[in-house]
């Protein structure tokens, strides 16, 4: 492993770990060499632990109302433009330079449709 990464943790060994904490405050005379391994350095790492995951949860839910509200605001415009081009038509004419201004073919442009050869004719 490189220095500095931090491997990801699954799920179930979180879970053993926590319980392993929580069980730590049961057991008297836990005094390690280690201070960075103390029952309050625990604590404080499982309370980090739950204020980081709500962050998330509340930065997940931040996001969804954030891309719910786009996708209701994309559709607002959609549904303008589309009247847009309705109301221009109605205006204008279907064969009016203003309606190629707003992009749109004028009806004098589209190309007919072509009929089919039938099979039969072919051969």
């Amino acid at each position: 492993m490189t220095t500095g990464a931090t491997p990801r943790i699954s799920s179930l060994q979180l879970k053993n770990d926590i319980e392993l904490i929580r069980a730590l405050s049961g057991i008297d005379g836990y005094t390690p060499h280690n201070p960075a391994y103390s029952l309050e350095s625990a604590t404080v790492a499982l309370e980090q632990l739950d204020k980081s995951e709500t962050a998330v949860i509340l930065a997940e839910n931040a996001l969804a109302a954030a891309r719910s509200a786009l996708l209701t605001d994309r559709n607002a415009v959609h549904k303008i433009a589309m009247g847009v081009k309705d109301e221009a038509v109605v205006l204008f004419g279907p064969d009016s330079d203003q309606i190629a201004a707003l992009g749109m073919k004028k009806k004098s442009e589209r190309s007919r449709p072509k009929r089919s050869a039938k099979a039969a004719e072919k051969g």
